[in-house]
């Protein structure tokens, strides 16, 4: 079979980013590794399984009255396309976020890509149908987009998260090109891969920009609840007063990434000659039911007896966890400044987030597939190219992400002093090659000049 015969997207180098990164994982499992964006495996207990499990049934038995044969139903069977579990998923919304969900208006999903899926096969209409999405951007958002064949446009992140200048302007192209832009995707706390975070005046200004643009927002928040320094920020779906936002969550760093779930609260109206049919949610649900029929009613009750285990709140539930990913960002942080001073870093720079998993480190070489494979092999360091993050070509070269989530101390201490060798390692290379360029270009002068002969 020609690879040429299938859907052009399973050629597309994005959706080869998570397949090679693990691959060179697999291969060098000695190396420290700031690559991969997942929760510590230190919160995760085995009996904790059971114990949301009994936590979930002893609800469904007190609270919605159901017997043994209702509750072995509810568990083993197929469930409802939308989720078993939505209103707990509203509610927990409410406790945590401060959204107010009408559960009718949540789907849940497997995971949260599912979600960003169902969401961009609904508003992929026609070929001139196009997202947005705030670049450098989840390798997973533009994956999806490329499944559905609905292309993904920059927009720049600028200081403060997003560029509103760059957006509007990209809006006006776009539909001066007769384009339809649908949605524009953004993580706005503590963003993968840059961990930026939008402030609140931003927030709002987006929200109007939205408004007067009549655009989607497409809001993806798996780290909001992971702070660092200074206060929680409100999503901005608890400031969308106009449902301009659709809300993507996932359970991936709050629960665990093993059960897979997500959701989607997508509260828009949806019209069928003026007349309302329901929310933007029913129809994901359609979708959905010819894609996974329903996300595993077991997974969703580990999740909902967490849930209920801590009143609603994993913000609380995820306290330790918190303080322990603040503790590792700051020792990645404070550990780049140690082996870079200022005034001795050259051209290695990075920012300081927060909060989150994630530090973008600017370096004087090409940060490449190539690169990591070089780093791994002889100096058993693990990043994340940046390339694999922005849509457009060549973008990101000179940058790779380091994720701190999953390390403990001593492993940030080894693998910082491991990058610091392979940035050390580069920068002589580099240097090397530009002065042996410049004495070539030397010799080309002076011998042109010979064979010239004197000047007159």
């Amino acid at each position: 079979m020609e690879l040429s015969d299938l859907h052009a997207a399973v050629g597309d180098p994005s959706l080869d980013s998570v397949t090679f990164l693990n691959e060179v994982a697999d291969r060098y499992p000695d190396a420290v590794s700031f690559a991969a964006g997942r929760p510590s495996e230190d919160f995760f207990r085995v009996g904790d399984l059971d114990r949301y499990l009994r936590r979930y049934c002893a609800f469904l038995a007190s609270e919605r009255g159901f017997d043994e044969r209702r509750i072995v139903r509810t568990l083993f069977q197929y469930g409802r396309t939308k989720g078993i579990t939505a209103d707990l998923v509203a509610r927990h919304l409410a406790v945590d976020e401060g959204i107010t969900a009408d559960p009718e208006s949540v789907v849940v999903t497997v995971g949260a890509q599912e979600a960003m899926l169902l969401v961009l096969r609904a508003l992929r209409r026609d070929g001139r149908d196009v997202a947005l999405a705030v670049s450098p951007t989840y390798a997973g958002f533009t994956g999806a987009a490329r499944l559905v064949d609905m292309p993904v446009l920059p927009v720049a992140s600028g200081e403060r998260g997003i560029d509103l200048d760059d957006l509007r302007e990209r809006l006006r192209a776009t539909r001066g090109e007769g384009l339809r832009p649908r949605c524009l995707y953004l993580v706005p706390d503590f963003s993968n891969p840059t961990g930026l975070s939008l402030d609140i005046p931003t927030r709002r200004r987006l929200l109007d920009v939205a408004a007067r643009e009549d655009l989607l927002l497409l809001e993806d928040n798996p780290y909001g609840h992971f702070t660092g320094r200074g206060d929680r920020l409100p999503t901005l779906k608890a400031l969308d007063e106009e449902a301009r936002v659709i809300y993507l969550g996932s359970f991936a760093k709050t629960a665990s990434p093993g059960v897979r779930v997500g959701f989607a609260v997508a509260d828009q109206r949806v019209t069928v000659q003026g007349r309302s049919t329901g929310y933007l949610a029913d129809e994901l649900a359609k979708i959905k039911s010819m894609v996974t029929v329903n996300t595993s009613p077991i997974s969703q009750a580990l999740v909902a007896g967490q849930l209920l285990e801590h009143d609603f709140s994993l913000y609380a539930a995820n306290a330790e966890a918190r303080a322990s990913y603040r503790r590792n960002l700051d020792l990645v942080c404070d550990g780049l400044r140690q082996r870079f001073p200022a005034g001795q870093a050259g051209e290695v720079r990075w920012n300081v987030p927060t909060g989150g998993f994630f530090v973008v480190l600017s370096v004087p070489f090409r940060a490449d597939d190539e690169m990591l494979e070089h780093s791994a092999r002889a100096h058993r360091v693990l990043w994340t190219p940046m390339g694999h993050f922005y849509p457009e070509p060549g973008a990101g070269d000179h940058q790779l992400r380091l994720s701190c989530s999953l390390l403990t101390p001593a492993e940030i201490g080894t693998g910082l002093d491991r990058l610091a060798d392979l940035v050390a390692e580069q920068t002589r290379h580099e240097t090397a090659e530009t002065v042996g360029s410049a004495e070539t270009a030397e010799t080309a002068e002076t011998a042109e000049v010979v064979r010239a002969g004197p000047r007159a």
